[in-house]
């Protein structure tokens, strides 16, 4: 499957290498930049699906950055910043930032807050198709709703989120390790148990034969893929 596209900008050497060496080993392809007029061309260039940005650059302000990108780009904003002024955050967020992460910060909720914003990426980029219908049940990625048989399915928030994962890359293998990471963290990515426990509930509750199911499917060995 295509890798989720990192931009990370920051003037701070050791920044960029702890982002790259920590976002590549996580399955992300990264990209890095020192200063704003190099991560305007990058983002030309690569179209990157998150974009990382400090708002202390040495050439133009992160803030002008955002502004920037905002012309022409929707992909999420995360700022990593030492300020730490309200004032600093609003301008950020008034510019199009979607989060705002203070320096020093802990790795695991940066790479929490980062998996919210490549969500809010893949959704961006499938907004012209949020309705997927099955032969046995329809999932409304808008909505964040599922129907079988124009009856609404109750599902938990962590059926819903391995859901919504498989569907958002329908026909493609999604890795086991992937999905555990994303939907319950990264201290989870061996809990395979996990992964069979919550598939089989929604094979009982979408699909029509859950012993033979036909949309939500296992490649042993490797991870699940939803088929249409």
């Amino acid at each position: 499957m295509n890798r989720t596209r990192i931009l990370v900008v920051d003037d701070e050497p050791q920044i960029l290498r702890a982002l790259r060496i920590n976002l590549s080993v996580r399955g992300y392809e990264v990209f890095t930049a020192a200063t704003g007029a190099e991560a305007l061309r990058a983002a030309a260039e690569y179209k990157p699906d998150v974009v990382v940005v400090d708002l202390g650059l040495p050439d133009i302000s992160g803030i002008d950055v955002i502004t920037g990108l905002r012309g022409w780009s929707s992909a999420p904003v995360i700022v990593l910043s030492a300020r730490t002024d309200s004032s600093d955050k609003v301008r950020a967020l008034d510019a199009g930032a979607d989060d705002y992460v203070t320096k020093p910060f802990g790795m695991d909720e940066f790479l929490a807050r980062l998996r919210a914003a490549a969500r809010r990426s893949a959704a961006t980029t499938e907004i012209d198709e949020p309705v997927v219908e099955t032969a046995s049940f329809t999932v409304d990625l808008a909505a964040r709703r599922v129907t079988r048989g124009g009856k609404d399915v109750h599902l938990t928030p962590t059926e819903w989120g391995m859901l919504e994962m498989l569907v958002r890359n329908r026909g493609k293998l999604v890795g086991r390790e992937e999905l555990l990471r994303e939907i319950w963290g990264p201290t989870y990515a061996k809990q395979n148990h996990y992964l069979r426990v919550y598939l089989a509930q929604l094979r009982r509750k979408l699909e029509i034969d859950p012993a033979h199911p036909r949309h939500l499917l296992t490649e042993t060995g490797m991870g699940y893929r939803f088929q249409q």
